[in-house]
């Protein structure tokens, strides 16, 4: 069986991202999704246990896909569940450099797993977390660009800081 993992803060969960695995999901026999608990390079608005509650309920409909948190090295926990391949999705050509240097350091840490990159459907492009949570938090509706669960959580959580 090949399984993948689709490592993410996924902060919050976005249309682009659930483009990403539904496809992988199509690819892959099994595919985890791995909810990264505390990245250090970001301002998290929900925790990892809403993080991971939003996707699982975003992807309840797959019946090959999983969602787990995890903390440490994406190599790690990629060997504990068992994943041959890495997927992540690419936006635009900026993306492309950071992915190309975590996927060297990722082969040099283990060179077992494979990394797969899916291209960003045209319409998820310019979607990102951090953009539709600033969009959000200004007042503006980003309610198309979620899955539907995601936008009634962000739309409450951002309700509630103000």
């Amino acid at each position: 069986m090949t399984v993948a993992v689709y490592p993410g803060s996924f902060d919050p969960m976005t249309k682009g991202h659930l483009d990403v695995v539904i496809r992988a999901a199509r690819l892959f026999e099994k595919l985890i999704v791995g909810v990264y608990d505390t990245p250090d390079n970001k301002r998290l608005l929900f925790t990892v246990q809403e993080r991971t509650g939003m996707a699982a309920e975003a992807t309840a409909g797959m019946p090959n896909v999983e969602v787990r948190s995890f903390s440490g090295l994406t190599v790690d926990f990629a060997e504990k569940v068992g994943a041959h391949v890495m997927v992540r999705g690419l936006r635009v050509s900026a993306d492309f450099e950071w992915e190309f240097d975590m996927a060297m350091m990722n082969r040099k840490l283990n060179p077992n797993l494979e990394m797969v990159c899916l291209m960003a459907s045209p319409e998820f492009q310019f979607l990102s977390s951090s953009l539709l949570k600033e969009v959000s938090k200004l007042g503006g509706n980003v309610d198309d660009m979620l899955p539907k669960n995601v936008a009634e959580a962000l739309r409450r959580k951002v309700h509630k800081e103000m």
